[in-house]
C-alpha cells in the first residue's frame, strides 16, 4: 500500500511507510489514550534482552543489566562469525605451551632432531630425512609479536629436494582427554578454529593439517606468508569432522602439523576433510627446499567456535604444570640428588618419588648421573618406590627424566 501521512493540528505531518518486506506483517498499538510519545520522550530503560535460539534452535540467552550506579558501555568488536561460548572465561585452548615459553629438555638450545624428537615442550619434529633441518626456542634471536617473549624456529640445513614420500614438519599430539568436548566423529562435531602468529625467510603459501590418532582422517589448510621477515597473524577455521575415529582416551586424539615440506604422498586438497593420511596441501611452500630458510610459529590456539579469540596467556606456573604432565626433568638443591621418603647404606630401604604432577600414562624413567634405582617395585602414573639391598643408597639425582609423551 502507499504511504500513510497524518497532518498535524497545526502544520507539518507523520508519514508511515510501508517497509520492504515479503509476508504479513500486524503493528499492534496499545490500548492507551493521550500521547504514547513525543520527541523529547526518553526511550525506556531495558533491565534485559532475551535473544532466542535461530532457525530450528531452541534456547536462548540473555543479557541482564548489573545493578550500578553508572553508565557503563558494552562495546562489540568489528567482527563476523561465531564467538567462543565453550570456556570462554578460561581453558579454551586446546593447546599446551602453544606460546613456546617451557623447553625443560633443551634449555633454549638449537637442537638437529631424529624423526619424533622433542623441541621444546609438547612440540614434536617429523622427518623422514635426517640433519635437514634444526629447531630451537627462539632460533634466530629476532623480536618476537608483541605480548610473546618466546617462539618456536625451524632452520633449513640444506636446498633438500623433497621427495614423495619425504616429509618434514612441526607437530603437537593432543591428547584425547582434551578433546571430549568437540564430539568429533559424531553428527555433533563441532567448528574449531586455529591461530597463530608466524614469520619466515620465504613467502607464499605454506600449510598444514589436523589428523585423527591413526592418521586415515585429515584436513588440510593454507595460511599466505606475505612479506618475508615480518611476523604475521593467521587464524584457520575448521569443521568439526564426522566420521572417522576420534581418541578421548589418554592417547592420541588430535594431530597438529605445521609443514617444513611434505611430498606428493602426503599432501592433499585445502579445506576439506579426507580419509587420507595429509599432512599438508599440494603446491605448499618447502622450507627445507631452501638452505637457511626460517619458519618460526608462537601463540598457536585451537579453540571451539568460528572465530579466534585473543591468545590464552597462562600463569608460567600453570604452562610447566600441564607439560609436566607428560615429561619431567628432576632437579635437586642436594649434589648427592634426592633420596625419597626412605633410605639405607647399612640396611635393605626404599625410596618413594612422587612426580610433581599425574603423568598421563606410567612412564619412563631415565636417570641422571650418579641416579641409582637397583629395583622399582611399583610405577604408576603418580610416582614409584625402589628397593635397594644393603649398602645401596636407591637415589634419584638432578637430571632424572621423566617420559609419558604421546
Amino acid at each position: 500500500m502507499a504511504d500513510i501521512v497524518l497532518k498535524g493540528n497545526t502544520s507539518g505531518s507523520i508519514t508511515i511507510t510501508s517497509p520492504d518486506v515479503s509476508g504479513v506483517n500486524v503493528l499492534t498499538l496499545p490500548v492507551e489514550t493521550g500521547t504514547i510519545l513525543t520527541t523529547n520522550t526518553p526511550l525506556p530503560e531495558v533491565s534485559s534482552v532475551e535473544f532466542a535460539g535461530a532457525g530450528t534452535s531452541s534456547g536462548s540467552i540473555t543479557i541482564t543489566a548489573p545493578d550500578t550506579d553508572e553508565t557503563n558501555t558494552l562495546t562489540f568488536p568489528e567482527t563476523t562469525g561465531t564467538f567462543a561460548t565453550e570456556n570462554s572465561l578460561g581453558m579454551r585452548n586446546i593447546i599446551i605451551n602453544g606460546n613456546m615459553q617451557i623447553d625443560q629438555r633443551n634449555a633454549g638450545a638449537s637442537i638437529t632432531p631424529t624423526d619424533t624428537q622433542y623441541s621444546i615442550d609438547r612440540w614434536t619434529c617429523r622427518l623422514s630425512t635426517a640433519s635437514k633441518y634444526t629447531a630451537q626456542q627462539n632460533a634466530g634471536a629476532v623480536t618476537p609479536p608483541a605480548g610473546f617473549i618466546n617462539y618456536l624456529g625451524a632452520t633449513s640445513t640444506s636446498a633438500y629436494s623433497v621427495g614423495s614420500s619425504d616429509y618434514f614438519m612441526l607437530r603437537q599430539l593432543i591428547e584425547g582427554s582434551n578433546i571430549t568436548n568437540l564430539n568429533w566423529g559424531t553428527a555433533n562435531a563441532k567448528t574449531i578454529t586455529l591461530s597463530f602468529w608466524t614469520r619466515s625467510s620465504l613467502t607464499g603459501t605454506f600449510g598444514g593439517s589436523v589428523q585423527n590418532s591413526n592418521s586415515d582422517r585429515s584436513y588440510p589448510f593454507t595460511y599466505t606468508i606475505s612479506v618475508a621477515d615480518t611476523w604475521e597473524y593467521k587464524t584457520i577455521t575448521i569443521s568439526g569432522d564426522t566420521s572417522g575415529t576420534w581418541l578421548t582416551t589418554n592417547g592420541i586424539g588430535i594431530k597438529l602439523n605445521f609443514d617444513l615440506g611434505n611430498g606428493s604422498s602426503f599432501n592433499g586438497p585445502a579445506g576439506a576433510w579426507a580419509g587420507a593420511n595429509y599432512h599438508s596441501t599440494t603446491g605448499a611452500t618447502s622450507v627445507v627446499g631452501t638452505s637457511g630458510a626460517t619458519l618460526y610459529i608462537t601463540g598457536v590456539q585451537l579453540e571451539t567456535g568460528t572465530v579466534a579469540t585473543p591468545f590464552e596467556n597462562l600463569q608460567y606456573g600453570q604452562q610447566l604444570f600441564l607439560c609436566q604432565r607428560y615429561y619431567e626433568v628432576v632437579i635437586t638443591n642436594d649434589s648427592n640428588g634426592f633420596y625419597g621418603t626412605f633410605g639405607s647404606g647399612s640396611g635393605a630401604g626404599y625410596s618413594n618419588y612422587f612426580y610433581q604432577t599425574t603423568k598421563r600414562a606410567a612412564p619412563t624413567i631415565v636417570l641422571g648421573a650418579g641416579g641409582t634405582l637397583p629395583t622399582i617395585q611399583v610405577s604408576g602414573q603418580s610416582g614409584f618406590s625402589s628397593y635397594a639391598p644393603a649398602g645401596v643408597y636407591p637415589r634419584i639425582n638432578t637430571g632424572t627424566t621423566i617420559t609419558s609423551e604421546l
